[in-house]
């Protein structure tokens, strides 16, 4: 059970559609049910129709009704993020205590907390926040972004492991920036309108640079764009799944600033591992799992002040060698750590019972 139609959402896509395919071959049948429509992915996040909204919504309701019935012939039941967007855990419940099912419970983010950036319309009015103590306890194993949101869930249940978001290197991240290649640097960062927050971290230290003479591009991918940062070399690209990597591959480096704050320490440290599995170095904020995939120095660095900031950038604008090294040493990380290839036993146990002690 997921909230949003396949190939859609990048938490559906990174965390699990990537694998699906790899299920018949390990004698397991599935079913992807979406509570929202096609139609209504659409238009649930843009201002206005509202009447398309609610209706789309009650349609979602009662997809979910209809889908209880046949819920008894499956083994398990994965639920990514929750099985409604809004309101109370009552299917989840219905599931779990009444049906008896094994509930998976899959989540990316610390949504038991209210996102600073969260959308004020009728979705973000209507969530129930409180709802996620109760979906990992009532859960058969919970399947968790990072440690931070593993810790989270063992308050409720000790059956809660780390299943890391990840990339397929062989099929789709599977192309390395040339940092050698002559042009004009371009600096990069890519997200949603939820996250653009973050960037206020970096504008003073890129208008600092582009005003000492650093000639650079700081290009942002997104949903839609940032208030003007007042950057000569600003450009803005429109996110498209179809051009998703290319886009990407016209970084030299890529940013992944963070506010300290409860949610961003939930965050899985998704921008950062895109760039990685490029051969882009990532210079990214001390917040959350970023420490976990970033080793300063390494494979990207870490930086937690605007000096630091600014050092590291100056560096990389400056070397190109050492952004191939860091870059070469930034893909080793995600194919060995953060790859589809190298953590499908890991998911694949998820569907599996433990082996008796």
């Amino acid at each position: 059970m997921v909230p949003y139609p396949p190939g859609r959402a990048p938490s559906q896509r990174f965390r699990f559609e990537q694998y699906l395919d790899l299920l018949p071959a390990r004698g397991h049948q599935y079913h992807v049910a979406p509570f929202l429509s096609e139609a209504t992915w659409q238009i649930i996040y843009k201002p206005g129709q509202t009447l398309a909204k609610v209706l789309g919504i009650l349609a979602g309701f009662g997809r979910r009704l209809a889908l209880l019935a046949s819920v008894p012939g499956y083994d398990v039941v994965f639920i990514h993020r929750e099985a409604a967007p809004i309101g109370p855990p009552v299917l989840e419940w219905l599931m779990a205590k009444v049906l008896r099912k094994r509930i998976i419970y899959d989540f990316d983010d610390a949504i038991w907390l209210k996102d600073p950036a969260a959308d004020a319309g009728l979705i973000g009015r209507l969530k129930y926040q409180q709802k996620i103590g109760s979906l990992c306890r009532w859960a058969w194993k919970n399947s968790c972004g990072n440690a931070y949101l593993r810790d989270y869930a063992r308050q409720f249940n000790p059956s809660a492991l780390i299943n890391p978001t990840t990339l397929d290197t062989d099929r789709l991240h599977n192309q390395v920036r040339d940092q050698r290649q002559a042009g004009r640097l371009v600096i990069g960062w890519t997200g949603t309108h939820t996250t653009l927050r973050h960037l206020d971290l970096i504008w003073p230290v890129l208008r600092q640079l582009e005003a000492e003479g650093h000639d650079f591009e700081f290009c942002v991918i997104a949903n839609q764009p940032p208030p003007d940062p007042g950057l000569r070399g600003f450009r803005f690209r429109p996110w498209r799944k179809d051009t998703e990597i290319a886009d990407l591959l016209t970084f030299h480096v890529g940013l992944m600033p963070l506010v300290d704050d409860p949610w961003a320490r939930g965050k899985c440290a998704f921008k950062a591992l895109q760039y990685m599995a490029l051969g882009i170095p990532a210079l990214v904020s001390p917040v959350g799992m970023n420490t976990e995939v970033v080793a300063d120095g390494q494979n990207g660095f870490v930086c937690d002040t605007p000096a630091q900031w600014y050092a590291a950038l100056q560096q990389l604008l400056a070397q190109p060698a050492l952004r191939a090294q860091l870059g070469a040493a930034a893909r080793r990380t995600i194919v060995e750590r953060y790859s589809v290839q190298s953590n499908t036993p890991n998911f694949i146990a998820l569907f599996e019972a433990p082996q008796p002690a």
